[in-house]
């Protein structure tokens, strides 16, 4: 059955069709096009990342706030909007309301797009990486874990942002018993690298091994997601020892400056990029894209 929405949402066209007919569907979050990139890269891989689910047979449907409406389903000229929108909110669980209420704009976190995409019915979501705990402040764990717990949906990404406490996050997932697959893996990716050295229980060598990992969990009656850690590509993945040298410097500097809160992901994922001379922002870019070819191919199997 294809569930009712409420006002507050506006679905494309495409993404109307899709939901009638049963289509594939991969959500996509927007706060890396709001928050991550700068115009005009945040644009163009918006567009690769939905060239790239398009190619594999699958619709992508990019999720976002504009003008008090949560957006399902992009236009082009939406897309364009978005990525140049200059007063723009992080939109998590406790944003919608307000962000709806004062008729803006916004780029949905992969907790604000797990909330949208599971209204909308769509049970495949391609992310980066998600947030968890974080180092050095056990207390600061992102809205993303919570909501992975009781969202019944396939979530792709190459682990947690490395940038966090990886063993902690890894942690509180099972205590809140969200599944962790590893793609081809036995090893939780750490973003930026294929390797972290936390090993994983559970392993899946094709998407049909997803969907049956999945469709089982949630036969069970067990109401969370399926998180499908897929390391990043093999050509850009840097080593882990010296991305990890890296961050912790990264880290450093913002305790120095007093950075936290909402303020702490942005400023350690740029200050990455630079000490590591762009080398950790291609890696992103590139992990991005596979993600998104998995989710199309997870999706595709789901659909038969």
């Amino acid at each position: 059955m294809t569930p009712t929405l409420s006002e507050y949402f506006v679905l494309s066209p495409e993404v109307s069709q899709a939901r009638q007919a049963g289509t594939p569907m991969v959500a996509l979050e927007s706060a890396v096009i709001t928050h991550g990139l700068p115009y005009p890269e945040n644009l163009t891989l918006a567009k690769d990342v939905e060239a790239e689910i398009r190619s594999l047979g699958a619709l992508p449907a990019t999720i976002a706030v504009l003008d008090g409406k949560i957006r399902v389903g992009l236009s082009g000229e939406e897309l364009e909007r978005l990525a140049q929108e200059k007063k723009v909110r992080k939109i998590s669980r406790r944003d919608f309301a307000i962000a709806i209420a004062e008729q803006g704009h916004g780029g949905t976190t992969v907790a604000g797009t797990l909330i949208a995409a599971g209204q909308v019915g769509i049970q495949v979501f391609s992310t980066g990486g998600i947030g968890g705990v974080h180092r050095n402040a056990p207390f600061d764990i992102s809205a993303d874990l919570p909501e992975l717990s009781h969202s019944p949906m396939i979530v792709v990404c190459a682990g947690a942002k490395a940038i966090l406490d990886l063993s902690a996050t890894l942690e509180y997932l099972e205590t809140v018993g969200v599944p962790v697959v590893g793609y081809q893996t036995d090893e939780l990716p750490a973003f930026y690298s294929r390797q972290s050295g936390l090993k994983l229980t559970m392993t899946a060598n094709s998407p049909q091994d997803v969907v049956e990992i999945a469709r089982t969990h949630w036969g069970l009656g067990l109401g969370s997601a399926i998180l499908v850690a897929n390391p990043p590509p093999a050509e850009v993945a840097l080593p882990y020892e010296e991305i990890e040298g890296v961050i912790q410097q990264a880290v450093r500097e913002a305790e120095a400056e007093g950075i936290h809160g909402s303020g702490t992901t942005p400023f350690l994922l740029n200050r990455v990029s630079e000490l590591s001379g762009g080398a950790s922002l291609k890696a992103n870019l590139a992990l991005l894209l596979n993600n998104a070819r998995l989710g199309a191919r997870i999706a595709v199997a789901l659909s038969r």
